[in-house]
C-alpha cells in the first residue's frame, strides 16, 4: 500500500524539489558506482552519514546534512523521491522556492536529532531523507488535509486503486512511524523511526506561522481543508488513471 500521486496540482514548477531529486539520485549512483566494493562502500558512509555517538561527542555536525542525501539502496533512495515528488511541489508552492529549501533542511536536521535523542550512543551511521520528507508531509498535512491522494494496495497479483484524504493516508503513515519507533530497539539497526516522527512534527511546527497566515481555522472552514481548486472527478477503479494537470 503507497501513494503514487495526489490531486493537488501545484501552480508553479517546483525547481527545488526537482533539484533535490536530483541531487539525491546523482549522489546515489556516483556512491554505488564510483565506490563499488562493500569496504569503499562503509568507509564512505562512515565519513559521511549520522553517526550518533559521534554527533554526541561533538564531533561531525556536518554530517547532519550529508546523510540527508545518501542512501542505502534502491528501494530506499525510489521510496523516498516519489514521496518527495508527490507532496513536495504543493509545500515548494506554499513557501516559495528558497523558503521550501530552508524549511526541508531543518526537518531533516530535526529529525536527526530526534534519532540521535533516543540513543544517542548509537554506533549506527543514518542515512537517508526520510526524515526531510517526513517533514514536508508534516507540511502537507496542516495545509491540505483533505487533498486528494491515490493510494495504490498490492495482494498478491490484485492491483487495486484507492483514492483517500490526505489525512488519513497521513495519519496512517504518521501512526505508523510512532508505534514502530515505541517498539523498536533503537541499538539495532534498521528504520530510524524516530527520525521520522521528529521530522514529521518538525514540518508541522514550521508549517503553522504559514497556516495562521492564511487565516487558521479559518483557512480550514472556508477550504474545508480541500486545495482551491475543484477534485479530478475519478473512482476507485482497477486500472483508469485520469490525468491532473498543473493550474
Amino acid at each position: 500500500m503507497f501513494p503514487i500521486r495526489d490531486h493537488n496540482p501545484s501552480g508553479t514548477v517546483p525547481l527545488v524539489t526537482v533539484a533535490l531529486i536530483g541531487v539525491n539520485v546523482f549522489v546515489f549512483l556516483m556512491t554505488y558506482v564510483s565506490l563499488g566494493s562493500p569496504a569503499a562502500l562503509e568507509r564512505f558512509y562512515m565519513s559521511w552519514a549520522a553517526v550518533p555517538a559521534q554527533i554526541s561527542a561533538g564531533q561531525d555536525w556536518v554530517t547532519l546534512v550529508t546523510a540527508m542525501f545518501l542512501h542505502g539502496g534502491w528501494l530506499h533512495l525510489l521510496g523516498n523521491m516519489l514521496f518527495l515528488w508527490i507532496f513536495g511541489d504543493n509545500l515548494e508552492d506554499a513557501f516559495g522556492h528558497g523558503g521550501f529549501l530552508v524549511f526541508y533542511l531543518c526537518c531533516g536536521l530535526a529529525a536527526g536529532l530526534a534519532q540521535i535523542a533516543v540513543d544517542p550512543a548509537s554506533p549506527i551511521p543514518m542515512v537517508g531523507a526520510s526524515g526531510a520528507i517526513a517533514g514536508v508531509m508534516g507540511g502537507y498535512l496542516l495545509l491540505y488535509p483533505r487533498a486528494q491522494v491515490d493510494i495504490v494496495v498490492i495482494i498478491f497479483i490484485f492491483i487495486r486503486l484507492f483514492i483517500m484524504p490526505a489525512w488519513l493516508v497521513l495519519t496512517i503513515w504518521f501512526g505508523i512511524q510512532l508505534l514502530a519507533g515505541l517498539v523498536a530497539d533503537p541499538t539495532q539497526a534498521g528504520v530510524a523511526y524516530m527520525a521520522h516522527v521528529g521530522g514529521f512534527g518538525a514540518g508541522l511546527l514550521l508549517t503553522l506561522p504559514l497556516w495562521f497566515l492564511h487565516g487558521g481555522p479559518r483557512h480550514w472552514r472556508r477550504t474545508e481543508g480541500a486545495p482551491p481548486w475543484p477534485p479530478t472527478p475519478v473512482r476507485n477503479t482497477l486500472t483508469t488513471i485520469p490525468r491532473v494537470r498543473r493550474r
